[in-house]
């Protein structure tokens, strides 16, 4: 049995694909049906399926950014609403797309496609979505997010200012979000996954779905055994454990 995931912000619209998708393709489970793209990432993480359908607008992480991080994980069908532009642009990714209002049979082709790279003799690798994604971002309008440069936290008697490229890792801690620095660690409010869309992806590297770690205080990745890395940090004691769905990311 395939998995799927469904992110889709319009409670309406994200009913009717699911009940579409439900006849085109009876024999999938729907693993999560997001309402936003934070919730999407994270239960992408927690699920791993194997096919996900984004809106590409949606609050927190966009559909592109949800789908720049899974990457090669999964096959990836984007919803949308933008015009010829963008069709022109996904057409020549070779990347499934349905544009909304969704049609029934627009989606039953996009389900046979997906069929067939998943029980080919030699089934299709997901496609590299890497030029995709980087043309859209720039060209499609208020994809951008801003990024945090700040947060304010509790530490005692006292409301930290904390310059965010300080920080050398984001760790969830039931309903808030561990912040550690070299001299003091605080907790905000905010869960991990919200501030992910507010981070550099270039600089805060996400290493286990609990975890994320500044680069520049990375020292080191070793190896626990042949299934399991930990990352090691400058300034830092703690051992951080590198999950397999990111460990390419320490790869020669």
């Amino acid at each position: 049995m395939t998995t799927v995931l469904v992110a889709e912000d319009e409670p309406l619209m994200r009913e009717r694909l699911l009940e579409m998708l439900a006849a085109a393709w009876p024999e999938a489970r729907v693993v999560l049906a997001a309402e936003n793209g934070n919730d999407a990432w994270d239960g992408f993480l927690e699920h791993e399926p194997q096919v996900a359908f984004l809106d590409i607008r949606m609050p927190g992480l966009s559909g592109l950014e949800v789908a720049q991080r899974i990457g090669k994980l999964a096959h990836v069908v984007f919803v949308t609403a933008y015009d010829q532009y963008a069709v022109d642009a996904f057409d020549a990714g070779a990347v499934d797309y349905l544009l909304k209002p969704v049609q029934a049979d627009r989606l039953d082709k996009a389900v046979a496609r997906i069929r067939d790279k998943l029980h080919a003799a030699v089934p299709h690798p997901p496609a590299d979505l890497g030029d995709l994604l980087s043309h859209l971002k720039t060209a499609l309008p208020g994809l951008r997010p801003e990024r945090t440069r700040w947060l304010k936290a509790s530490v005692g008697r006292q409301i930290r200012v904390i310059d965010v490229d300080e920080v050398l890792f984001f760790q969830s801690d039931t309903k808030y979000t561990r912040v550690v620095l070299r001299d003091y660690e605080a907790l905000v409010r905010t869960p991990l996954k919200d501030l992910l869309g507010g981070l550099d992806r270039e600089r805060f590297w996400q290493i286990h779905r609990g975890t994320v770690v500044n680069a520049t205080a990375i020292a080191a990745a070793e190896r626990i055994d042949a299934e399991r890395m930990q990352v090691l940090l400058r300034g830092c004691d703690e051992k951080l454990t590198v999950s397999r769905t990111f460990a390419h990311l320490f790869r020669d």
